[in-house]
């Protein structure tokens, strides 16, 4: 007796269609039942006389799950012209006819008979052709209810365009086989259409932002597609952020951060809020408090590295100039006599500790002067006793320690956080200055690919100075590959500014997330929104906005995976839950 050995089973390409195909069809008159969901499939059957581009968009923008198919099937042009002289002739005859018994001239006949006589020439002048459109939709439910309510919305949305749809009775395999992808049109209802509108059923008209490089940003809430998108490949890497508080902007922001460093992008942030802790001590990155009594402290006249390829005199002006505004930030309103002394006693400190234009930044063994030095040689130039006093106060008095010491930060991190909680409101504006020109002193020693994020920028854009010194970082940011992202809920003040425009445009990326009603208009203006676009910012939920790349912009909804949110959240339910886990581990 011969014993057959059962062999291993070894899955081949004939049991691709069994795992795709479902695992029953039932076939009803109206409707199909495909293993667990119901499926119906529509066809249009009347176009109105015009039809503009981009009717069909909002149907093929649904967030609904559904499946279209376009058939387009040439027709003869010979044979077409030989039917439209028929119908011409028929049309000719009836108007004739009507005008000998003497009845009222019919409007529908006449323009029937001009829309054939148009067609035809264009037909014979090979500006049009004749095509036979077959538009067919296949629509999805868990149960038929839904499968009824989706398709009143869509018949809705059609008939308010003069576009009508019919079910395909006793038909509705024939359809669902015509909207899978397999090219077979076997329900063959075709409506006769010209060029013109026949171009305007082009499906591929949804906003897109999908690329193969980039991080992921959100969700397209236009067409459910994900927006990913690589800041770097626009002209520059440029971002501004706009919203109220609560709607999300830090959150995205913070999400945007995580993922870039996931594609070996440097990131540097400026925090007012402390609200980016917790993701540094995730990551293992650097975080740093700027406070009065903090033990973190950056000295502005730090010697930076000489950049490759500049000359030490251009950085030592640039150097100065920025020192100067930094200056006059401190003591406020000055005259243009003061002005033009701080330019020279700058100078004059430097060259104190034997550091000039042309020796700047090549003699590393030199130790940099410290704001009070500064302050003795204004003290000793005539004229400048007075702003020496002023500057007293950040010397010796109770914001010493804040501006008057050496730099003590580490700043060899992927990620590093500046926080500016501890200062009061009128140093946060000096706190960002010194960080961003130490930050900047940073980017242009080495080329690198970076984002600055500066959160809460109306801060800066309240003082001439800073709002300016920010303006030219946003300006230059791009030859040192470095992507900078302001961040406002009070967009009233950044506009005001006379440098807050402009930096908007030379952020080729904006993100605008809900609105308060007393600041869309302002909002509106800025960035040329619609009335619809005004209305959806305006009742936008939280995570959810527009999102502007370049020409294109679209409708985003910010989702986090779960360890992501954990990571990131400030919500405060969230915050005291998650507290509480760790003291119970």
């Amino acid at each position: 007796m011969r014993i057959k050995i059962p062999q291993a089973y070894k899955p081949g390409a004939e049991d691709v269609a069994n795992v795709i195909a479902p695992a029953g069809l039932e076939a009803n008159t109206n409707y199909l039942k495909l293993g667990d969901y119901f499926a119906k499939t529509l066809f249009i059957f009347t176009y109105p006389r015009y039809i503009s581009s981009g009717w069909f968009s909002p149907i093929i923008n649904m967030a609904e799950m559904m499946d279209i198919a376009i058939y387009t099937h040439p027709m003869d042009t010979a044979l077409a012209l030989r039917n439209l002289r028929k119908k011409v002739a028929q049309i000719q005859a009836e108007i004739n006819e009507r005008e000998e018994k003497g009845i009222v001239r019919d409007p529908m006949l006449e323009t029937a008979y001009q829309d054939i006589e148009n067609l035809r020439d264009a037909l014979q002048q090979a500006r049009e052709k004749l095509f036979r459109i077959g538009t067919y939709i296949t629509i999805y439910g868990k149960n038929l209810e839904d499968l009824s309510k989706l398709e009143h919305k869509i018949e809705n949305m059609l008939e308010s365009k003069l576009v009508y749809i019919k079910p395909a009775l006793f038909r509705q395999f024939e359809g669902f086989s015509s909207t899978l992808p397999l090219c077979e049109d076997k329900l063959l209802i075709h409506t006769a259409l010209n060029s013109g509108p026949t171009s305007s059923l082009f499906p591929f008209v949804s906003p897109d932002l999908t690329s193969d490089r980039g991080i992921l940003y959100g969700v397209n809430m236009h067409n459910n597609s994900l927006i990913i998108f690589d800041r770097f490949s626009l002209e520059n890497a440029n971002s501004v952020v706009f919203a109220k508080s609560g709607a999300g902007k830090s959150y995205a922001t913070k999400l945007q951060i995580l993922r870039s460093l996931m594609v070996g992008t440097n990131v540097i942030i400026i925090d007012p809020e402390n609200e980016y802790q917790n993701l540094a001590n995730a990551i293992g990155g650097s975080f740093f408090k700027i406070s009065l009594t903090s033990p973190n402290h950056i000295n502005p006249f730090d010697i930076p590295l000489m950049p490759e390829g500049e000359e030490p005199a251009d950085v030592f002006k640039s150097h100065v100039l920025n020192l100067t505004g930094l200056i006059k930030l401190m003591l406020g309103t000055i005259t243009p006599e003061e002005d033009s002394l701080l330019d020279r006693v700058i100078t004059e400190t430097y060259a104190s500790r034997d550091i000039t234009a042309e020796t700047f930044g090549t003699n590393k063994e030199l130790n940099p002067p410290l704001l009070e030095d500064l302050q003795v040689v204004l003290k000793n130039t005539e004229g400048g006793s007075g702003l020496s006093q002023r500057l007293d106060k950040f010397t010796h008095g109770s914001y010493a320690g804040f501006t008057n010491a050496s730099t003590n930060v580490d700043i060899k991190n992927r990620l590093i956080v500046f926080s500016i909680r501890d200062l009061e409101e009128e140093l946060r504006p000096i706190a960002m200055y010194i960080v961003l020109n130490f930050v900047w002193n940073l980017v242009r020693s080495e080329l690198r690919q970076r984002l600055l994020i500066i959160d809460e920028a109306w801060w800066m854009m309240k003082y001439k100075d800073s709002a300016s010194f920010l303006f030219g970082l946003v300006k230059r940011a791009r030859k040192y590959y470095l992507g900078i992202t302001t961040i406002t809920q009070d967009v009233e003040d950044f506009l005001k500014s006379d440098y807050g425009r402009p930096i908007i445009t030379n952020s080729s990326i904006q993100l605008l997330m809900k609105q308060s009603p007393t600041s869309i208009g302002s909002v509106a203006q800025a960035f040329d929104l619609t009335e619809s676009e005004k209305t959806f910012l305006l009742e936008a939920g939280v995570g959810e906005g527009l999102f502007f790349a370049g020409l294109k912009h679209v409708a985003i909804k910010i989702i986090a995976s779960y360890t992501e949110d954990q990571i990131i959240t400030t919500n405060p339910e969230q915050m005291i839950e998650l507290k509480g886990l760790k003291k119970n581990t």
